[in-house]
């Protein structure tokens, strides 16, 4: 591996002795550096553009202004920079408190970085000595660090009884089946965690866990999607005895795709009549800025009118399909 040249970086204090030149010249001759690097790049590259920022900081361009112009100067987004910058601060955290030499940082994808830089402490010292121990040409992907936190937590998780949580560590209870029940129990109100976890305590087993992850995840849908929907706002409904009893004749899933089902029915309802409605405001714009010089564009009018009128038509897999929508004007609701 080629020894990594000196990364000079100019300090933004507004008390340092660098004039604007100056400044600007560390920066180019820091950035050309950076083109020869992978991941230690893109950490490099965000350290100059949070020195750039900094710079205008201190210079009193609070609103960013400067920076921002600095940015399309150099051709480059603003969100861009906003990464690179968060990257920077990421690393600047976890290299802190867990040096890397060059070689380790270069095995992770920029993505396996940030997510061992968010991850727990525990988790952060069991990636970054994997960095290390790894043989040349190893990476550490995003995936395998987000499986590791999701393992750790599941382990130490205190939606698991103490059984569950024993077996999870002794290996007896595969994590990779603990980590999926503990992200779903987390949707849900803790009444339904608590009768979930008792469950689970009853019969600690890789069979129970997996149902229990089912019903944890069907549970949440149903939770999530049920206070979306108007219609039951407009007729309420007993939604704990719907659960109950949905549960009894093992048809939860069925009732939490119904419930999703009805909602996004809603949604999609909103969205035709607002596109109606700009379609049907088009329509009669044009219609009143046209006349009988233009019979190209009358017949466009008329061809659309299946669509932009009161009633809207559309052929859908040979049947003729019609829907009676009121008009914005009128008190009822759209009618299909």
């Amino acid at each position: 591996m080629e020894p990594t040249p000196d990364f000079v970086l100019p300090i933004p204090a507004a008390d340092t002795p660098l004039s604007e030149e100056e400044f600007l010249q560390q920066v180019r001759q820091a950035w050309q550096v950076c083109e020869r690097f992978d991941l230690q790049t893109e950490i490099w590259r965000g350290q100059i553009l949070r020195a750039v920022r900094d710079r205008y900081r201190h210079q009193g361009d609070e609103r960013g202004i400067g920076f921002q112009q600095w940015l399309q100067e150099h051709e480059i987004s603003k969100r861009r920079a906003d990464d690179l910058i968060q990257l920077a601060d990421r690393a600047d955290e976890l290299l802190k408190e867990r040096p890397l030499p060059p070689e380790a940082i270069a095995r992770f994808s920029k993505r396996a970085f940030l997510e061992t830089a968010a991850a727990d402490p525990e988790v952060q010292a069991l990636i970054t000595q994997a960095a290390q121990a790894a043989a040349a040409g190893d990476r550490i992907t995003h995936r395998e660090v987000r499986q590791l936190q999701a393992e750790w937590t599941a382990l130490h998780s205190d939606l698991l009884p103490p059984v569950v949580r024993q077996k999870a560590s002794d290996r007896t209870l595969a994590p990779r089946y603990v980590a999926p029940l503990v992200k779903e129990l987390e949707k849900l109100p803790p009444q339904q965690q608590q009768e979930l976890s008792q469950e689970l305590a009853s019969d600690p087993s890789v069979e129970t866990v997996k149902e229990i992850t089912a019903t944890a995840r069907q549970l949440s849908r149903y939770l999530e999607a049920a206070p979306q929907i108007q219609a039951l706002k407009t007729h309420p409904v007993d939604l704990e005895q719907v659960l109950i009893e949905a549960q009894r004749l093992e048809q939860l899933q069925t009732v939490a795709d119904l419930l999703q089902q009805a909602a996004q029915l809603e949604s999609t309802i909103a969205r035709l009549y607002t596109t109606w409605q700009r379609l049907s405001h088009l329509s009669d714009r044009l219609y009143q800025e046209s006349g009988a010089s233009t019979p190209q564009l009358q017949a466009l009018l008329e061809a659309l009118d299946f669509l932009s009128g009161d009633m809207v038509q559309i052929d859908l897999a040979g049947q003729t399909i019609k829907l009676h929508i009121f008009s914005e004007s009128q008190t009822r609701a759209p009618e299909f």
